[in-house]
């Protein structure tokens, strides 16, 4: 792909990504003007908002991917690997805003990208939990569903907080709050 298509494809996803999380009934032309690109040159790549929304939601999976790759999850030591996932992970929810939770409804192939990714987190959080990071007495989905709840606020509540800044903020609150005594 050429260099200024390659950067034209970047700019029509996040901004496809941008408004469809603001607007699901964003109009195509209303992207390509976000994106800077025509509208034929957005029909050329993307024949419907569908086939846009497809191609967003599996940037946000490769995003993600390359997170928990990077993180380490199960080599690292475990505050550390939390740490990466949390630096990475929350400049992928900015970026990619849509909710995973329709794609999941529409698209039987990213659901299934995106539930061997949760099985990932899940055997972290399980992994916390028997290393003695969170105290026993935590369930582990109350653990993975407050550890995506403050990925969730640390992303788009308080943009400003750089991602180590808000990796920090996560990682002293998700262990002291829910760490072991």
């Amino acid at each position: 792909m050429r260099a200024d298509a390659a950067r034209n494809l970047t700019a029509v996803l996040h901004a496809g990504a941008r408004l469809l999380a603001e607007d699901p009934g964003a109009s195509m032309s209303a992207i390509a003007a976000a994106a800077g690109v025509d509208r034929t040159t957005l029909h050329r790549r993307f024949a419907n908002r569908e086939a846009l929304l497809s191609a967003v939601f599996q940037a946000k999976l490769d995003s993600a991917e390359r997170v928990l790759d990077e993180a380490r999850l199960v080599e690292a030591p475990l505050p550390v690997a939390l740490h990466r996932y949390l630096e990475g992970i929350i400049p992928v929810s900015r970026q990619w805003p849509l909710d995973t939770r329709r794609m999941m409804q529409s698209d039987p192939a990213a659901r299934d990208r995106r539930q061997v990714q949760s099985a990932r987190l899940d055997a972290f959080i399980r992994r916390a939990l028997d290393e003695g990071y969170l105290r026993a007495d935590i369930d582990a989905a109350w653990a993975r569903t407050i550890l995506d709840q403050l990925v969730d606020t640390a992303a788009h509540r308080f943009p400003e907080l750089e991602p180590p800044q808000a990796a920090d903020l996560v990682v002293a609150t998700y262990l002291n709050g829910l760490g072991a005594a």
